[in-house]
């Protein structure tokens, strides 16, 4: 049988313990940290646990308003309170900083309670004397490739865009996939001292189907032979600058060119290392170790796509330590398979498979997945799978360059400290796809992937860039009776930079980059200084406004015909939907015309045919019988929803047709929340009968989306959507 673990790190360097940790940046709010994992590979520590976090939240109260209202009086009154957040920390860093590392959270360590600290990986049995002896703590060995499964799926299930296919001639590089709401079956290949290939059917059913002992041990092992060098990353460095062809045979060396009547290429290897035997000279390190590399991968990816077809299965996911997000390995790996699955035609499109072919599939969270799994088993009391969990920007590191020099970004975080963070939250409720998408597995939610479009993403990064001075005086000012969130929110502001600065050079650093990620790292890096909801007196203000003149806009769109009614209800949600302050240049108006109102942005609405354009097909639906349900995904506060979108809903309701309105759980930008949007719709009740009597009848129902993100994703809704998946409850479905 093939070695599955990584073997433990016999090279000259000893544990460091001269290094000073950044407290606040690594292992983070350790005081309340309980049930430890940890998974000692080869050269690399993964550690996690689990923590309880303090952050505040804005909540919203309705005022009493049976006594008289004055004019001034607002609708609610807003206070920010703490909540307790669930939080996973998964931390990974070399193995000689192991005692460093130990020493730090022994001296942080003060309010758990765990007793037990799960363990796996092949250095957990050399290094478990020690953790006992630093942390005080029992450990628990795990069976390890129970473990690695549990970790996969867990980060196949929680991480959108985990899995990547690697495109070495592409503009982009990583090729990231959807999250497939059915994860299983699936090939994983484990790569470390040798090789396992595990067939995974289901949580619990997986089976070892095969294997080989010539993997990453191999590779390090003969590297070292023949280079003198004993460290895995230095090998690959050397790999990274080697030329192959000096040390290997090819077709064309034998047959002077390619051998047509096999469908041999004259460039395809025939002989690793075949040259050596005959050659009079020496080889560079570098050229040895990049011909090992390319005769390992491809022996790696030959056997997978064999176990692959073998099982009848088109998803094969790598992981293990040879991986480490090095590209030479990952094309090698992808170019061996698609070769083997003939679907090589063109050298520029090595990389492009066919659907139902096997695909080379890698993750952006491989090295966490013992570590991750351990935890998992250390937990099940609680339960975790019940809850989705969400990776928190803020705190995670994200996928580095892949070049095996530490990124040098990454480097200056700690000093001389190689460190790798990933957190993830814990989401008060379950999310699923919307029943109402016709292809789950293929629905996209977002429209433009910018880290595949350069000048997309530089235009994108410089607005969010010089959006950031208005974001940091709006959270100030969320907080007027708080004098230190003026300090808070430039610590924000350093934060934030920092990640688009990031982002500027490793676009692919959390999955495929888009206006909902950049907006969603924005809200997570203000949560993280506790500006949970930075335009909430904006919201406030502009609600109060809207609904004074709410009832003027209903009595005029009432004096219309009905067919005039009807544009100007799809007008008045257009020119509601302007009042977004996610956009730079509506927020500089508004930020420099506080009267600009609904009339000045239906007076700028472009004449009809729209960009997007169905207004006649509404018409005709219109003119049938009503719709038995609508579900509505309502965006802004203010005028949007007061002056837009309940007159629309309004007319809905006198035709006959029940409403649901589903807003964010959490704040976002200035979109409405649910709680919000509880009192906005009493108070609208208040003044008109027809919102009333439907509120009443339960035919105007308000739900909760399940998100806090300022981007409408309708694979991440609440559980209570799926109730929209049988025919008797399809509504027509309208995002605001």
């Amino acid at each position: 049988m093939a070695a599955e673990s990584e073997r433990v790190d016999r090279s000259s360097h000893s544990m460091d313990k001269s290094i000073t940790l950044p407290p606040n940046e690594i292992f983070r709010n350790l005081e309340n940290a309980k049930r430890f994992a940890i998974d000692i590979g080869g050269s690399l520590t993964k550690l996690a646990y689990y923590s309880t976090v303090q952050h505040k939240v804005a909540k919203v109260r309705s005022f009493d308003h049976t006594a008289k209202d004055t004019e001034d009086d607002p609708l609610y009154e807003i206070s920010m309170q703490e909540e307790i957040l669930a939080r996973l920390h998964f931390i990974k860093f070399e193995n000689a900083y192991i005692e460093t590392c130990l020493d730090f959270i022994k001296d942080h360590l003060v309010n758990t309670d765990t007793k037990v600290i799960k363990a796996t990986g092949g250095g957990a049995h050399k290094f478990k004397d020690l953790i006992e002896k630093k942390l005080k703590l029992r450990v628990d060995k795990e069976d390890e490739m129970t473990c690695l499964i549990k970790g996969c799926n867990f980060v196949l299930r929680n991480i959108p865009h985990e899995a990547f296919v690697y495109v070495k001639h592409a503009d982009s590089e990583f090729r990231f996939q959807n999250t497939h709401p059915d994860i299983f079956p699936y090939l994983l290949i484990n790569i470390g001292s040798g090789v396992s290939i595990i067939k995974v059917e289901s949580e619990d059913t997986f089976e070892r189907v095969g294997g080989s002992s010539i993997g990453g041990g191999t590779f390090w092992g003969l590297g070292a032979l023949l280079t003198k060098t004993k460290r895995f990353d230095e090998l690959l460095q050397l790999a990274s600058k080697g030329q192959h062809t000096s040390v290997d045979m090819l077709v064309k060396d034998i047959y002077g060119g390619s051998y047509v009547s096999l469908g041999l290429t004259g460039d395809l290897i025939a002989s690793s290392f075949g040259k050596s035997a005959t050659a009079d000279k020496e080889f560079s390190k570098e050229d040895m170790a990049k011909s090992l590399l390319h005769m390992i991968s491809n022996d790696i990816g030959q056997l997978a796509c064999l176990y692959a077809r073998l099982h009848n299965l088109t998803r094969v996911y790598f992981g293990g330590f040879f991986i480490r997000g090095h590209p030479v390995t990952m094309h090698t790996i992808t170019y061996s398979i698609n070769f083997f699955t003939k679907q090589v035609t063109e050298p520029h499109l090595t990389e492009l498979t066919s659907q139902g072919e096997v695909q080379a599939l890698f993750l952006r969270h491989e090295g966490y997945l013992g570590t991750i799994g351990a935890f998992l088993k250390g937990a099940e009391e609680d339960n975790p799978n019940q809850y989705s969990w969400g990776e928190n920007y803020a705190g995670s590191s994200g996928l580095m360059s892949t070049s095996p020099d530490l990124n040098p970004m990454q480097r200056a975080r700690s000093g001389t400290f190689p460190f790798d963070m990933l957190e993830m939250d814990r989401l008060e409720r379950q999310l699923v796809n919307l029943p109402l998408l016709q292809d789950p597995s293929s629905y996209i939610p977002d429209t433009v992937d910018l880290s595949e479009d350069a000048l997309a993403r530089e235009y994108w990064l410089y607005c969010f860039e010089e959006a950031l001075d208005g974001v940091v005086k709006r959270a100030v000012a969320s907080q007027p009776d708080l004098p230190e969130a003026a300090e808070r929110a430039e610590k924000f502001r350093h934060k934030y930079l920092h990640k688009l600065q990031t982002l500027r050079h490793q676009p692919f650093a959390y999955g495929s980059l888009t206006v909902r990620s950049l907006l969603d790292t924005r809200e997570h890096c203000l949560n993280e200084f506790n500006f949970p909801d930075p335009y909430s007196k904006i919201k406030q203000r502009e609600n109060d406004m809207a609904l004074k003149y709410f009832q003027k806009a209903v009595k005029s769109l009432e004096e219309l015909s009905w067919e005039q009614r009807q544009f100007a209800l799809v007008r008045g949600l257009l020119a509601g939907n302007v009042f977004d302050w996610g956009a730079k240049a509506v927020s500089d108006v508004l930020e420099s015309d506080p009267e600009f109102g609904f009339e000045q942005a239906k007076r700028q609405l472009e004449e009809r045919p729209w960009l997007i354009d169905n207004y006649d097909q509404w018409l005709e639906r219109l003119n049938g019988p009503p719709h038995k349900c609508a579900l509505f995904f309502v965006d802004n506060s203010g005028i949007d929803i007061i002056l837009g979108v309940f007159p629309f809903v309004r007319e809905l309701l006198c035709r006959g047709t029940e409403v649901v309105l589903a807003s964010n759980s959490s704040p976002a930008l200035n979109d409405v929340t649910n709680n919000e949007l509880q009192i906005l719709t009493e108070r609208i009740a208040a003044m008109d009968p027809v919102i009333q009597s439907a509120v009443k009848e339960d035919r105007l129902t308000l739900v909760q989306s399940g998100s806090s993100s300022p981007c409408l994703d309708l694979s991440h809704l609440q559980r209570h959507f799926r109730e929209f998946g049988s025919t008797s409850n399809r509504p027509h479905t309208t995002p605001a």
